[in-house]
């Protein structure tokens, strides 16, 4: 019975198995409602009629047996059986269905009169009955979490229509906005050249990294949301990545200069050459070096490592002087966490570059996986030499 999370089947397994054991003329389960003020017939097993299933009793109209069931004691007794007529006694068993949240309803056994139920017969029933209520519970929690999982489902679905909308509705604006302020530093090329004063220039550096960002959070919300669709836009290419790192790494030096942060890189001579969307394997690099460079402290030291595992590709890129505490490194891929507290260059963000950075290894068959210990933290990204597109 305890191989089944479905309820019914639970149910309907212990009163046939009962049933045809013990030869029995009725086996039946009744469970309680969430008050306890009354019970139902969830099943019955019989070889005669009427069928009791679906009928109800109010638990206050047997206030004495409903004393002692509630007592988890199992009780055997004659009595008149209502279901037949009002002339015809038979020996009823009934054993309470229980664990250490409560009881949840009650197992019946019915016998002609004169055939009682033997001590052995009794423990079988009540063993059973124990059985019987450890399987229920499992399966309404398993039915719980399928509830939940559903719901949650729901939930994200819902989620990932208000980020496509909101995403749309803000590209537009965006685009407007970067191409207003590119056609503005050309107007003032033209107009005053090399007159403006360093306010203005700094003025100028602000609005035009302010509209490069959140273009650039539009872009990563839009493709958290067709994650799934990018995967048929990706073009495999052999890479070389002594050729593609420096053009990768080249924007970050001079930030990593002003920050007073070191760059290693340990890249073997003769690499292998691997087939991947260089597009994907960019974005995934810029945005770890992007965060490496946000949560470094000055002083301290970047490093991109590249190794080569039979027919899968290792690369890792650590920073040191920081460590992230166990609890929050199961949360770092989670759409829209922040490390809380860590960013010693107040460079903020969205918590949404991590999360990308996971969607989009998986897309090329790969994985990322964190390590961190006192002061020094590694990202590790793992996947096959040829990722067949």
């Amino acid at each position: 019975m305890r191989d089944s999370l479905d309820e019914l089947q639970i149910l309907q397994t212990v009163t046939q198995e009962i049933g045809q054991v013990l030869n029995i003329d009725r086996c039946k389960i009744e469970l309680y409602n969430g008050d306890h003020t009354k019970a139902e017939v969830a099943y019955e097993y019989t070889n005669m009629l009427p069928n009791c299933q679906g009928r109800t009793r109010m638990a206050a109209d047997f206030p004495e047996l409903e004393f002692q069931l509630a007592q988890k004691q199992s009780l055997q007794f004659v009595e008149f059986v209502p279901e037949f007529d009002l002339h015809t006694q038979a020996t009823r068993l009934v054993c309470p269905i229980y664990d250490d949240q409560g009881v949840l309803g009650n197992l019946w056994l019915l016998r002609p009169q004169e055939a009682y139920f033997e001590v052995d017969e009794i423990r079988l029933v009540e063993q059973v009955a124990n059985q019987c209520a450890i399987a229920i519970r499992q399966a309404r929690l398993y039915q719980q979490s399928q509830i939940q999982v559903k719901e949650l489902a729901r939930l994200n679905l819902l989620k990932d229509d208000f980020l496509k909308t909101i995403s749309h509705e803000l590209r537009t604006p965006m685009s407007s906005i970067q191409l207003a302020s590119e056609t503005l530093e050309t107007l003032l090329d033209k107009e005053i050249g090399n007159k403006r004063s360093a306010t203005f220039s700094r003025v100028l550096d602000i609005f035009r990294s302010a509209c490069n960002r959140q273009n650039q959070l539009v872009n990563d919300l839009l493709t958290l949301c067709y994650i799934d669709a990018k995967k048929e836009m990706m073009t495999m290419q052999w890479i070389d990545l002594s050729v593609w790192l420096p053009q990768i790494i080249e924007p970050f030096t001079e930030r990593m200069e002003h920050q007073q942060q070191t760059l290693t890189i340990d890249l073997p001579a003769n690499f292998p050459q691997f087939k991947a969307d260089i597009s994907t394997i960019k974005r995934i690099l810029t945005e770890l070096l992007n965060n490496a460079c946000k949560y470094t402290p000055a002083g301290e030291t970047i490093g991109i490592t590249a190794l080569a595992k039979d027919q899968r590709i290792e690369l890792i890129i650590l920073n040191t002087g920081i460590e992230i505490p166990l609890a929050e490194q199961q949360r770092v891929f989670d759409k829209f966490y922040r490390i809380p507290n860590r960013d010693p260059w107040q460079y903020g963000g969205t918590g949404i570059g991590l999360a990308l950075v996971k969607n989009l290894i998986e897309l090329l068959g790969g994985n990322i996986s964190l390590t961190s210990q006192p002061g020094k933290t590694s990202f590790i990204l793992d996947f096959p030499r040829e990722i067949n597109g």
